[in-house]
């Protein structure tokens, strides 16, 4: 877990700056925002030990709207940024608001790397499938298809994955949420409590750019039949009446795929998704995430909530030790180390 502890009770008012938010009326990021500081309240953190870090992006403005400290640093940077405050103070909590150009375009290879690194923090990709900040060009998540200002007939592109970028880079916490779900909070939860980089891609709407493509999925009327929010140590069942679960099928010796199958109720009427073959959710499966995070939704629900924690030490905590004991029995001397090796005197 991360080390803060809580200090207070804490309200959400503890967490709204006193800047006006300033989103376009509708937009997710309301919602997001709205999210966090209640999370954040229910947890008990100190805003004054909490860091928000962002780039450039609608979803960048966040630390704005935050009662604690935060940068808003330069677009696809902000995870080296965050990287230099956690080693420089570790005992922070530091958040990383991004958007899905931001963080995985010219962003991607800080992105990449502050995963594989590990570093103590909570990752937020705010996922709209377009350039809402610049107008509304096609992204690299954006859909086979997407027509915009870059793109008149249509993307050709193949989108990309975060989640499936995120487990390839070696997060080792990835989960995913929308803007508007009641579980998102749980799932931010369950990141705070994850010690390393933690993951999260957020669908959000763009009202303007990109309106409602998430409803396919995320629209209140019939989402249980469209969402499979994962739990560990729980089968993974969809459906209003849990009739619809996901079933792992070997197809030899070496594959694996996932299969919809439809579950009976029991004698005791309720869902035997052991005779159906269901799967358990193992939160520490790497390979059956992998398989989560690209299932087609259609075919298949979407895949939502923490699919993947598996925690292991982190950059900082790494590099801390290592300089420990790179100093044990020694005396800093400035000057002996710049005339260490090949010296030059210039008359």
């Amino acid at each position: 877990m991360n080390d803060m502890t809580p200090v207070a009770k804490r309200t959400i008012k503890d967490w709204e700056s006193d800047q006006e938010v300033r989103w376009c009326p509708g937009c997710g990021d309301y919602a997001i925002l709205k999210a966090v500081q209640r999370t954040l309240a229910e947890l008990g953190t100190d805003p004054a030990e909490t860091v928000f870090v962002s780039g450039i992006g609608c979803s960048s403005r966040f630390p704005y709207y935050m009662a604690s400290y935060g940068f808003h640093t330069i677009h696809g940077r902000a995870p080296a940024f965050a990287t230099g405050i956690k080693l420089a103070n570790p005992g922070l909590d530091v958040w990383i608001v991004t958007g899905d150009g931001d963080g995985m375009s010219i962003g991607g290879n800080h992105t990449m790397h502050v995963l594989r690194r590990n570093l103590d923090c909570q990752i937020m990709l705010f996922n709209n499938e377009i350039y809402g900040l610049t107008k509304g060009q096609y992204s690299p998540t954006s859909r086979l298809g997407t027509t915009s200002p870059t793109s008149p007939t249509g993307s050709v592109d193949r989108p990309a994955l975060p989640c499936a970028f995120a487990l390839g880079a070696g997060a080792r916490f990835v989960a995913r949420g929308f803007d508007v779900s009641r579980e998102l909070s749980g799932v931010l939860k369950a990141a705070h409590a994850h010690k390393g980089a933690a993951f999260i891609e957020i669908f959000q709407n763009c009202i303007v750019y990109n309106k409602d493509r998430f409803e396919d999925f995320a629209a209140a009327k019939g989402a249980e039949g469209r969402q499979l929010w994962l739990k560990n140590g729980e089968p993974m069942l969809f459906g209003s009446e849990k009739s619809g679960g996901i079933k792992g099928i070997a197809l030899d010796i070496e594959r694996l795929t996932l299969k919809v199958v439809d579950v009976a109720a029991g004698e005791d009427g309720t869902p035997d998704w052991q005779a159906a073959g269901v799967i358990v959710h193992d939160v520490t499966n790497r390979s059956v995430a992998h398989m989560l995070v690209e299932l087609p939704f259609g075919p298949f629900p979407m895949a939502l909530g923490v699919i993947y924690d598996d925690p292991r030490p982190t950059f900082e905590a790494e590099i801390l030790e290592q300089d420990v004991k790179a100093r044990e029995g020694k005396t800093a001397d400035l000057g002996k180390l710049l005339a260490k090796g090949q010296t030059w005197t210039v008359a």
